[in-house]
């Protein structure tokens, strides 16, 4: 199980499609800011980076236009972070990848899909 998981995981396809090299921590936190503006700190640990880390990938994003920086409303010391246009877009097209199912698994007759299910169903509820 543990190989057909590492075989299909979009981590590469992510990383190419959206051109952020190499690590996920970019991706991690495009996808957390798609709920809304965040503070640095709240982005480092919804990523689960230290908050040094969390400013060299927010620094990136930054330079490459999918995020801005403001200073937060209520504390001036801090900043909020939060997606630009492009940001979105990166997020919608990162949130299709990791939707897709794998091939191997699109390429199932639908009798054994509909058994797969039934078994991730029972292991998600017990």
């Amino acid at each position: 199980m543990s190989g057909f998981v590492r075989s299909n995981d979009p981590a590469d396809e992510l990383r190419h499609a959206l051109g952020l090299g190499r690590g996920s921590g970019r991706v991690k936190a495009l996808v957390s800011l798609a709920g809304g503006p965040l503070s640095l700190a709240e982005l480092a640990q919804a990523i689960g980076a230290d908050p040094p880390y969390a400013t060299i990938i927010v620094n990136e994003l930054h330079a490459l236009g999918l995020l801005s920086r403001t200073p937060d409303a209520r504390d001036r010391r801090r900043k909020t972070v939060e997606l630009t246009a492009s940001g979105r877009d990166a997020v919608r097209k990162a949130q299709d990848i990791i939707a897709r199912p794998p091939s191997p698994l699109r390429d199932l007759p639908p009798a054994d899909l509909v058994r797969l299910r039934q078994i991730l169903e029972q292991l998600t509820w017990t």
